[in-house]
């Protein structure tokens, strides 16, 4: 037992020990209703590391957890046999090496089949398309009639069904400007577009 408390509370079992009591805390302010484990989504992201798809306060907690298990065994097992001084010091800081690439790894395998535990985040709504411009697709645009092809700020496009009250001229290949949603009608009220009185446009 005091070699398991010696280990725990030194290098560099200790990063891991105290990065493991903050978890902890926070997991059981997660269970009281005190936090949300969505708390830090918006502050890091961790699809490049092939850790994506849940909540970073799941990753880091398993890393955390995987990491000082890890790091604990390591040292137990190797200052028995590496010397007082520096050799003790390099059997450590492998140790912590070691830590960091078996959780980087497990919790790897660990996120994947946590994928279905937590829905994707809602994709994009039809009223992010107002304020865009648009291409009519259609021969002509009126009350009852209209589509247009409208391009999303991630790049995907789709086809909408537009609408217009006056009688302005928009044909096949015409430019519009999506300015308002009809939820009950399910389509987009559309007007004329012209980029030369776009303030936001070029000039000149």
């Amino acid at each position: 037992m005091r070699t398991f408390f010696e280990a725990a509370s030194g290098f560099p079992t200790i990063l891991f020990t105290a990065a493991l009591v903050v978890v902890v805390c926070f997991w059981l302010l997660v269970a009281v209703g005190a936090a949300d484990h969505h708390s830090f989504d918006t502050d890091a992201h961790v699809d490049a590391w092939g850790m994506g798809g849940v909540p970073v306060t799941v990753v880091f907690s398993l890393l955390t957890a995987f990491g000082w298990f890890t790091s604990l065994s390591v040292t137990v097992l190797l200052d028995p046999v590496a010397a007082p001084g520096p050799p003790r010091v390099l059997a450590r800081l492998a140790a912590l090496v070691v830590a960091l690439l078996v959780a980087w790894g497990v919790t790897r395998v660990f996120v994947r089949p946590l994928h279905r535990l937590f829905p994707d985040e809602p994709g994009p709504s039809r009223r992010d398309f107002v304020g865009l411009t648009c291409t009519v697709r259609t021969g002509r645009v009126d009350a009852d009639f209209g589509q247009a092809e409208v391009t999303a700020p991630d790049g995907s496009t789709a086809v909408v069904q537009v609408r217009q009250n006056g009688g302005e001229d928009l044909g096949s290949g015409s430019t519009g400007l999506l300015y308002a949603y009809d939820e009950p009608g399910e389509f987009f009220w559309v007007a004329c577009y012209d980029s030369a009185l776009d303030p936001g446009g070029p000039t000149g």
